[in-house]
């Protein structure tokens, strides 16, 4: 790759910066705390809304964690209509199919129920919506979705995704087996219940993979290169916290304290990197879960420690910083080993919680070249990464973790 090119990333990635200023970012109005969720049927109703499309998957559904919501919209005589068909990596098709059920029904609104899948379900089915003569693929990328969109409520029964409080929805094209984000201010929700009893009964290895999604970003917004003093204070404070409680919660899923904390360490770490973007983990996680349908919390959590080892010195000082911060190094360390050190309580972290450190069996060899190039065009010219990937590079990613 050419330092022209090189060069070329590094002044879009400054003018985007700059005119981002002008952007309306804003975040979303939040319901917090034990059994907030019951707040949120007469928040609804007293918004004008009278029939809502609920999108959640099925697993969810066999839970029996959504069942009393939907009796409190009985209770305040709100109509519902039931999507729980969403796949583990959204697809165009799910999105067609809850717009037909959306516009059937007659909906005002739409809530979204369940983990990053729900969520961002309900936002490609949003933008649809108050874009009906644009196709998903029309929207991909930035600034795309020119119309309001419906009245956008989420509940986040996973404590990673950051979803909840993003601009950003990843969808599946599963016929190209091509993943990618449509990212707009217009499809930050409007409300985010974060209510810690929606989180209980979440497998372990969930909130492992979903705990280290969430460091994931607020990491990556971190080191990028576009960020703001708001960002930054919010990359920190979510990294600490995580530090702090996924070992509890993931040792001890009743603690609601730490279930509650990590929930607010992902709304963090969702502010962070809806400013200041993500980067080369997440480009070339996204290749995984549209290829092979891998979780993307799972492909996060195993490329993140890879990933910063490969930025080396052009990540250093922002890493020691982060381990400075989260009490994980030395006063005495320098820079280069406190970042050393920062990488190793990943990999210890993800250790501690049974994530494997590569993917064995998953990658076929023929298919590297092609997800290189596709991570590739994901992440540039517009992430503002420490340090530019070429396609030897990303292959060379790809077959470390095989």
């Amino acid at each position: 790759m050419s330092s022209i090119f090189r060069l070329y990333c590094r002044i879009y990635q400054f003018v985007f910066r700059i005119t981002s200023i002008f952007l309306p970012f804003r975040e979303p109005k939040i319901l917090q705390g034990n059994n907030c969720l019951s707040q949120l049927p007469a928040l609804i109703f007293n918004q004008g809304i009278t029939n809502i499309l609920v999108v959640t998957d099925s697993g969810l559904m066999k839970t029996g964690l959504v069942e009393p919501l939907l009796k409190q919209f009985d209770v305040h005589k709100i109509q519902y209509c039931l999507y729980d068909k969403t796949n583990a990596n959204p697809t165009i098709t799910n999105i067609e199919e809850a717009v037909k059920m959306y516009l059937e029904c007659q909906c005002q609104g739409i809530l979204a129920i369940g983990g990053g899948s729900p969520m961002d379900m309900a936002k490609g089915t949003a933008a649809r919506i108050g874009n009906p003569h644009k196709s998903i693929p029309q929207m991909k990328g930035l600034l795309k979705v020119s119309h309001k969109i419906p009245p956008l409520y989420v509940v986040p029964t996973t404590a990673g995704t950051g979803s909840e409080t993003t601009l950003a929805a990843v969808i599946t094209n599963s016929e190209t087996h091509e993943k990618y984000a449509i990212n707009d201010p217009s499809l930050i929700p409007d409300y985010a219940v974060l209510d810690p009893l929606m989180t209980l009964g979440l497998p372990k290895n969930i909130t492992a993979s979903t705990g280290i999604d969430a460091l994931t970003h607020a990491v990556e917004a971190f080191i990028g290169q576009s960020n703001t003093k708001h960002t930054e204070k919010m990359a920190i404070e979510a990294v600490k916290l995580i530090f702090e409680n996924l070992p509890t919660a993931y040792n001890d899923g009743t603690n609601l304290l730490a279930r509650a904390n990590m929930q607010v360490a992902a709304y963090k770490a969702g502010v962070a990197f809806t400013r200041a973007y993500v980067g080369n983990v997440h480009a070339i996680a996204h290749t995984l879960g549209g290829f092979y349908q891998v979780p993307h919390g799972l492909a996060n959590a195993v490329l993140l420690p890879y990933i910063l080892d490969f930025y080396g010195v052009t990540a250093s000082k922002r890493l020691a910083y982060l381990a400075d911060s989260a009490g994980l190094s030395d006063p005495t360390d320098s820079c280069e080993q406190k970042a050393k050190k920062f990488i190793a309580s990943i990999r210890a972290l993800n250790s501690s919680m049974a994530i494997p450190e590569k993917l064995p069996g998953i990658i076929q060899e023929d298919d590297i070249p092609l997800m290189a190039k596709r991570a590739f065009a994901e992440a540039n010219p517009l992430y503002p990464v420490p340090k530019i990937m070429n396609y030897i590079d990303f292959e060379t990613i790809y077959r470390l973790i095989m």
